[in-house]
């Protein structure tokens, strides 16, 4: 996409001027607040640190920060522009810290050039920050300056223009070797470019196991040869003992370029050149050595990677430096040594081939993503690279003896998906508790390409063992079009099931006052939701999840038929549930009853309490009105009244008051000071409304403008677990819902069964 330079310059001017902010992250709301972040109550973290140093890290942000460090002598493409002009780029830094790995930034603009002046400032930071990330400093001065930093600072010091890149192709490298099926030590390799990107690549390349003596590095006055006497300590290191002295000589016969130098010096007939399959790395921006369109003309065998988003295959750092400090930081790492580096790239090659989801295929407007030629790499805004790349980075911190702190890696995972936002904390909560006891669970819509992906991630992560209806031809296709296997995966199909004359008349006996022949009961088994239904009736299954190609009430209505109600109830409800940075709330109903009655809205609100006692959380219920206890005479607010009359006295254990406004109920200081009486002790995580209107607009509404993550539509007061997707919705909500099916049925299997 085209950006014009008025839309840069008003995104970085308008409204409040930069792209950064410092925030509170503790209460500062009143007297004591200042007591306690200040004068006097400061004074106590003070001494704790004065008497155990390392303690400052559990009292200050220091765990969490990074210094971005430039003195703008070599600023992207635009060379030595000075530390101010740098400035939008370091704030641009300080935003991908934040936005990939939470990770906080003080932006550093040092105004010297002179080396030492650089190497004294960020020696003088080190009690600040917990890392110090150099950026956009000129070649030779850039390994000087981290040579003496990693060998005098106990905090890790990362050149992103050097290493970056290199841990970034380097991924890329491996993976494409792979696809053309060519030795990593036997590949010939040139480089355009011999600055500090392309010195630290070549180096990197080599512990990745190419042979120093296959690399060629070219700068402006062509191949760095053994002969030429203009070469600084750093470029001597890949003089060649060779007769090559033209970018184009080298490339003739080589197997991989890498260009990190200016657009377009490299033309069609350069790459025609090279050796069968080659790999072509036009890494310049934003222009590249030669665009992807005229090198796959004249070379259409070969796998090509540019630093641009819109092309495949981008090497972008922000796969690196976010997610490596992120892990070097967590284990209080003293540096970042080449195994830390080594662990990022390998994380990176295996993560490529991993199943991609549809968030992050969406989010580049692609069908799918599949690891190959055109996909070496993770996109950029894939999630699971943190997931990925920082525990491997940790990890090779503690084996090499470079962390103050030893973790365990399931457990910083789980810390690690809960900084990707709480509604991922809560279903890794929930996923633990079904894989303690994988149900079976009958997927009707087993013929769909993303219920048979996320059939393969539940079985995968022993979740849950999945059952998938269908023709099995259909789905084997499916199966392989996505690269999954289907091992371990169960199939049926309904159309030849030789269980189909049983389930039939077992349908037809249970409907045959309600208008259904025998006839029709055998027509309507071989539907996979009636199968799948009648499946767990039987015991077969342990709980049914359909829906992401029907209607809801197509899918809803072959539920109540088969399975029903729960005992002693009359009414299904559809809950949501909404999760926001520090708490979840619990919506109904928001998909079923369009204007329930008293006894409707007492049966709604006792089995959403029930089935958020089900997931370990202790419900506390509140009953939505525009009146508060009373407050005011009307129809509306009486219906509320007495479903609360109701519940109390059937169930006086339930938390659950009302009626009561909406702001009643979540502020705590407004229910426990104005209305003492409230059975609520505490602000509501349940919130049942008085009707489907105010709790489908509120859902929305705060799904997407009031930063929560709605989980749903939940079926509760089933007799059975059966749960409804929305039509069309991805792998990961197929994925969420599944587990909460399984923890459902967890808790179903611990009651009795209703009657057959």
């Amino acid at each position: 996409m085209p950006i014009r330079r008025q839309d840069a310059l008003d995104y970085h001017a308008k409204g409040r001027p930069g792209k950064i902010q410092v925030s509170p992250t503790k209460p500062f709301k009143n007297q004591r607040d200042l007591s306690l972040a200040y004068t006097p109550g400061v004074a106590e973290p003070c001494r704790e640190i004065a008497q155990h140093p390392e303690s400052v890290y559990s009292y200050t942000a220091k765990g969490n920060l990074v210094a971005v460090v430039s003195n703008g002598t070599a600023v992207l493409g635009l060379g030595n522009i000075g530390p101010s002009a740098a400035k939008p780029v370091m704030e641009g830094k300080a935003i991908l810290f934040k936005a990939f790995a939470d990770l906080d930034v003080f932006d550093l603009e040092v105004g010297s050039e002179h080396p030492d002046d650089l190497i004294r400032f960020c020696q003088l930071l080190e009690p600040t920050v917990g890392g110090i990330n150099l950026e956009d400093i000129r070649s030779p001065d850039c390994f000087y300056v981290e040579e003496r930093l990693r060998a005098t600072l106990g905090i890790p010091v990362f050149h992103d223009d050097q290493h970056g890149t290199a841990i970034i192709s380097g991924a890329a490298l491996l993976n494409a070797l792979e696809l053309v099926r060519k030795p990593i030590d036997g590949v010939r390799i040139v480089f355009a470019g011999a600055g500090a990107a392309a010195i630290a690549t070549a180096e990197h390349y080599v512990r990745l196991g190419v042979r120093r003596e296959h690399i060629v590095l070219c700068d402006h006055r062509g191949v760095i040869h053994a002969a030429r006497d203009d070469l600084d300590d750093y470029k001597r290191r890949f003089a060649a003992e060779t007769s090559l002295r033209t970018l184009a000589e080298a490339l003739k016969g080589a197997d991989v370029f890498v260009g990190l130098s200016t657009g377009g010096i490299v033309s069609g007939e350069m790459v025609a050149a090279m050796a069968a399959r080659p790999i072509i790395f036009a890494l310049a921006n934003p222009t590249p050595e030669i665009m992807p369109d005229e090198a796959m003309r004249a070379r259409p065998d070969a796998i090509i990677a540019t630093g641009r988003s819109d092309f495949p295959n981008q090497v972008n750092n922000v796969l690196g430096f976010p997610f490596i400090f992120r892990g070097a930081l967590d284990v209080r790492a003293r540096g970042i040594t080449e195994d830390m580096e080594m662990a990022a790239t390998r994380a990176l090659a295996a993560l490529a081939k991993a199943e991609v989801p549809d968030s992050v295929t969406r989010a580049y407007g692609l069908e799918r993503l599949r690891f190959g030629p055109d996909y070496l790499i993770p996109k950029p805004f894939d999630p699971r690279v943190l997931l990925w790349v920082a525990p491997a980075v940790a990890w090779a911190a503690v084996a090499s003896g470079m962390a103050g702190r030893v973790i365990d890696v399931e457990e910083y995972r789980a810390e690690l998906d809960a900084r990707l936002g709480r509604a991922r904390e809560v279903m890794r909560g929930l996923t633990t508790r079904a894989q303690q006891a994988p149900q079976r669970i009958v997927f009707p819509e087993g013929e769909d390409a993303r219920i048979v992906r996320a059939a393969r991630i539940l079985a995968d992560e022993g979740v849950a063992a999945p059952i998938l209806l269908g023709d099995p031809a259909l789905i084997r296709r499916h199966a392989d079009d996505s690269g999954v296997t289907l091992e371990d995966l169960e199939l049926a199909n309904p159309r030849v099931a030789p269980d189909r004359e049983a389930l039939a008349t077992e349908l037809w006996e249970r409907r045959r006052r309600k208008g259904i022949t025998l006839r029709e009961a055998r027509v309507r088994v071989e539907d996979p939701m009636y199968y799948a239904l009648l499946m767990l009736r039987a015991g077969r299954a342990d709980a049914v999840v359909a829906g992401e190609d029907m209607y809801y009430p197509d899918a809803i209505r072959p539920a109540l038929e088969v399975i029903g109600a729960g005992p002693g109830r009359r009414h299904v409800s559809g809950i949501y549930m909404l999760v926001f940075p520090q708490q979840t709330f619990f919506f109904a109903d928001c998909t079923v009853n369009i204007e329930p009655d008293a006894e409707t809205l007492a049966e709604i609100a006792s089995a959403t309490a029930q089935f958020v006692s089900r997931l370990g959380i202790e419900p506390r219920v509140a009953m939505l009105s525009f009146s508060n206890f009373g407050s005011v005479k009307h129809p509306a607010a009486a219906k509320v009244r007495q479903a609360v009359a109701l519940l109390h006295q059937r169930e006086p254990a339930l938390e659950v008051d009302g009626e009561m406004q909406a702001d009643t109920a979540v502020v705590e200081r407004i229910l426990t000071q104005t209305y003492p009486f409230a059975r609520l002790k505490s602000a509501a995580n349940v919130l049942i409304f008085p009707n489907l209107d105010a709790a489908n607009i509120a859902y929305k509404l705060l799904d997407r403008i009031g930063g929560s993550q709605a989980i749903g539509p939940i079926l509760v007061g089933m007799a059975q677990p059966v749960h409804i997707l929305q039509r069309g919705a991805d792998v990961g909500d197929i994925v969420n819902m599944a587990v909460i099916a399984a923890v459902d049925a967890q808790e179903h299997g611990r009651t009795p069964r209703p009657p057959a």
